[in-house]
């Protein structure tokens, strides 16, 4: 690679971490500014940090409950797609059976709807079995939405893992859920923990299906939260930039120590 390139490519990389991460600085330094400095200059640096302004979301604009909210409909939701999908992913890789081609194809096909043609069917469903407006129901719907693509991603790892090894678990007398546990999990460690990151965030950062699910304020996740402050005809920037601030900072610190894992699992070849 001559200097020419690495000079281009090095100005393509600068190019695009300030299109990417300037809009963040910015939103930080809002988040430590008061809503009459934004106001009087939307760009310009603070003349005093305002940290307190961190504390007065936390507690007095309910984005504690917000956090909260959002963390445990995360959590669960993550959990439940991970294990059912490694699951799935690992008898549609494994196993024959009848129907297994349009089981799969299924699933892919689920991929490629787009979310809002689910909106109303879900909504139904969610009324008459009295999960709408509940954490619960949420969860449940972001485990059905995401466990498509989680059991692709993960089908298509796991099928790389050789047969061999199937094999010897079956000769040493290992069950089909302790090959599961034993052979197929630990072997795809680097791929689960991508799909994990990827659900996560977008989990994290999901609005369409929280905005129709619940209507309570206490119930709320971060999205919705963020939502309250915007209003017609008077908004509270100081307050919503660091309610931004509070909603992203977890993403870019999970996504700052697991980055590399991520990588590897999206760029696994086939396994030696």
């Amino acid at each position: 690679m001559n200097l020419i390139t690495r000079v281009l490519l090095l100005l393509a990389a600068a190019i695009y971490t300030i299109i990417a991460g300037g809009p963040l600085v910015w939103i930080a330094d809002m988040s430590l500014r008061s809503t009459q400095e934004i106001l009087a200059n939307p760009y310009g640096l603070p003349s005093a940090p305002q940290w307190h302004n961190y504390a007065a979301a936390w507690s007095d604009a309910s984005y504690g409950v917000y956090f909260k909210n959002s963390t445990i409909v995360v959590a669960c939701s993550v959990t439940l797609v991970t294990l059912i999908g490694a699951m799935a992913a690992h008898g549609l890789a494994r196993y024959q059976f009848r129907w297994k081609n349009a089981v799969f194809m299924l699933l892919f096909s689920s991929i490629l709807f787009p979310p809002q043609l689910t909106i109303i069917a879900l909504f139904q469903m969610l009324v008459e079995y009295g999960l709408i407006n509940s954490l619960v129901g949420l969860i449940c719907v972001y485990v059905a939405i995401h466990l498509p693509l989680t059991v692709y991603l993960l089908e298509g790892f796991f099928s790389q893992i050789p047969q061999d090894l199937y094999d010897a678990a079956k000769m040493d007398g290992y069950s089909n859920y302790e090959i599961f546990w034993r052979i197929t999990l630990p072997i795809g460690i680097p791929a689960v923990a991508t799909t994990v990151i990827l659900n996560l965030i977008d989990m994290w950062n999901e609005f369409l299906y929280a905005v129709v699910i619940i209507t309570d304020d206490e119930k709320r996740t971060l999205p919705l939260g963020i939502m309250k402050f915007l209003g017609d005809y008077q908004t509270d920037y100081a307050l919503l930039a660091t309610g931004l601030m509070i909603s992203v900072i977890p993403v870019i610190v999970l996504y700052a120590l697991f980055s590399e894992r991520v990588v590897r699992g999206m760029t696994a070849g086939a396994i030696k």
